[in-house]
């Protein structure tokens, strides 16, 4: 009788909140979700390898090893679907699990993708500063702009063409002028190599972007946040598991407590970097999925286009990298290179909505 208040209780208060404002609601949590994993993941990725971190399949295992967190999630959608339905008068049961085998299997892959990705991240991370990082990352636009157009039919437009044009400039000025950088004690090779990772991890990631969308176009069953943080659980646990591969054949488990022990800030803050790594990757990943679902893809960039020269603060302050000109001259670039790129994707965004009208369950 008791739950049954609860739950009645429960479901008053639900009803009391406009879809509008729900999603309103969401919207934002997801945006701080995403800024603070997107603002100090990278910062505290860059901190375990300053002190004396080596282990590159770790930190790419830590990424997404979260992936239960989203379960949580899950599983209070799948209460909050339940109380709906009964006051609904509906006593079908209600459903858990909605991803179909089709979308699995990309997610699945997708997932594998995203671990070898990490693992590129993470070498990138180990040898580069962060504020050279931070620009680089930034060529990820060029490769969505292309992958998108081959595998979704994604138009080139002017803006996105002239986005393409200014970060490539951008990384070039980076590549040409980086020895200069290079932090004391780096090898030039490694150093290098370092560079092309980074490179590669943002080819990936470009790649992963409009793969997504293109397997949620192809999936053949209503696209619901439900499902969206499904697809995101089912992603992070095959990077994983592709990253744990690595760390098994790489001896990693067997030496992460003598590492511990030899960290440069002491063996109890390398646990608590590692634990604060996987708390701030989840609230990446998990807020770029809402931040694309509720809101859209261009609030997204607009958000990782903000954070650029934040870390960049973060690299001068904390770090305390250098800041040449040359590195000034190629955040501008990256900078115009987004803004020009999104405004593009909101011009076209708009013109579509003008065409077609589609809805989107909140829940």
């Amino acid at each position: 009788m008791e739950q049954h208040q609860n739950e009645a209780t429960t479901a008053s208060l639900a009803e009391k909140v406009t879809p509008a404002v729900k999603k309103t609601l969401l919207l934002i949590l997801h945006c701080i979700l995403l800024s603070a994993g997107n603002s100090f993941g990278p910062v505290i990725t860059r901190l375990y390898f300053l002190h004396g971190g080596h282990r590159i399949w770790l930190r790419g295992f830590v990424e997404t090893v979260g992936w239960p967190f989203t379960l949580i999630i899950l599983i209070v959608l799948y209460y909050h679907r339940r109380i709906a339905g009964r006051n609904n008068g509906n006593n079908r049961p209600t459903k858990f699990i909605y991803i179909r085998r089709r979308l699995f299997i990309a997610a699945a892959v997708i997932g594998f993708l995203t671990g070898l990705a990490n693992y590129c991240y993470s070498f990138g991370f180990s040898h580069l500063p962060l504020s050279i990082y931070a620009v680089i990352n930034a060529t990820r636009l060029i490769f969505m702009a292309i992958f998108a157009f081959i595998l979704v039919k994604h138009k080139f437009t002017p803006y996105s063409i002239n986005a393409v044009v200014l970060l490539t400039v951008g990384s070039l000025l980076m590549a040409l002028h980086a020895s200069g950088d290079r932090p004391e004690g780096e090898r030039k090779r490694e150093y290098i190599l370092g560079f092309c990772m980074t490179v590669a991890a943002a080819a990936l990631y470009g790649f992963v972007s409009p793969l997504m969308e293109l397997s949620f176009n192809k999936a053949k069953q209503e696209i619901t946040y439900t499902l969206v943080m499904e697809v995101q659980m089912v992603m992070c646990l095959f990077a994983t598991v592709f990253c744990m591969v690595g760390m098994i054949f790489n001896n990693d488990f067997k030496v992460i407590s003598r590492e511990a022990k030899d960290f440069g800030l002491g063996k109890t803050n390398y646990y608590v970097i590692l634990f604060v790594s996987i708390i701030l990757w989840q609230c990446f990943f998990v807020g770029s999925m809402g931040v694309i679902y509720y809101g859209s893809s261009f609030l997204l960039g607009v958000i990782a286009t903000i954070q650029i020269p934040v870390m960049e603060i973060f690299a001068v302050t904390l770090f305390k990298e250098k800041f040449q000109s040359i590195k000034g001259v190629a955040l501008v670039l990256s900078l115009w290179g987004f803004v020009s790129f999104f405004y593009g994707e909101y011009k076209y965004t708009k013109m579509k909505k003008g065409n077609t009208q589609s809805t989107l369950e909140v829940v």
